[in-house]
């Protein structure tokens, strides 16, 4: 697919997307929403924050309608049941206005203190800036191994650069998410169908923080 320009990108102004799935986060939320304040208030940029609440079974609903109560930037889309995150990323991108779109989890482990860097890079010419982790604070080793190896078998089998030790947390400009929203497929892996599409795309690296509260929502098996 064609890369975006880069020559068409507000280096000051502009709309900044930030699409954050949420699964029974209500421990952590209020937090979350607190931290990305103080980081999206630096970057000179209008913004609108996107939560998708996917079919929490906890208090998360109510969480996200008081900040929408105190915060006219935020948008809460409710999903009528759990349908996965990735289907929870996806429904998100599909709302997002922005020139650029921040995917970011709800939880924490990756700090809302590094979209400053993607946005430079992506000022600089990068179409996809994905946060690659140089640590992973608080995982056991069965996790570490097992990431590891399967973003490196993965690396192997796709006929196109998989970029390892990476997540969903990643900044798209506006052309990525359109392409990636015309895509047909239904069960979607976003980290491959970004990688598919080709555009430019650098990493920033970074540290993964520990959970500060709330569990996992991957356990072995559905690792496996």
């Amino acid at each position: 697919m064609n890369t975006a320009d880069p020559n068409t990108r507000p280096q000051t102004g502009g709309l900044l997307s930030i699409v954050i799935p949420c699964h029974n986060e209500a421990e952590i939320i209020q937090a979350t929403h607190r931290r990305l304040q103080q980081v999206l208030s630096s970057t000179g940029m209008n913004h609108e924050v996107i939560y998708v609440d996917d079919g929490s079974r906890d208090q998360t609903l109510r969480e996200l309608e008081k900040i929408v109560a105190s915060d006219p930037h935020v948008t809460v889309v409710e999903l009528s049941r759990n349908f996965g995150q990735q289907a929870a990323m996806s429904v998100g991108l599909s709302e997002a206005r922005g020139d650029a779109t921040v995917i970011l989890d709800a939880d924490l482990q990756d700090p809302p203190e590094v979209i400053p860097q993607m946005l430079t890079r992506w000022r600089n010419g990068a179409d996809v800036v994905y946060g690659q982790r140089r640590t992973r604070e608080g995982e056991t080793a069965f996790k570490l191994i097992t990431a590891s190896l399967f973003h490196r078998l993965f690396r192997k089998l796709v006929p196109y650069r998989m970029p390892v030790d990476t997540g969903d947390f990643k900044l798209l400009d506006r052309a990525v998410v359109e392409a990636i929203c015309q895509l047909p497929e239904k069960r979607r892996y976003m980290r491959t169908l970004v990688a598919w599409s080709g555009f430019k795309q650098e990493p920033v690296l970074y540290d993964r923080e520990a959970r500060s509260a709330g569990a996992t929502k991957y356990s072995p098996l559905k690792l496996l």
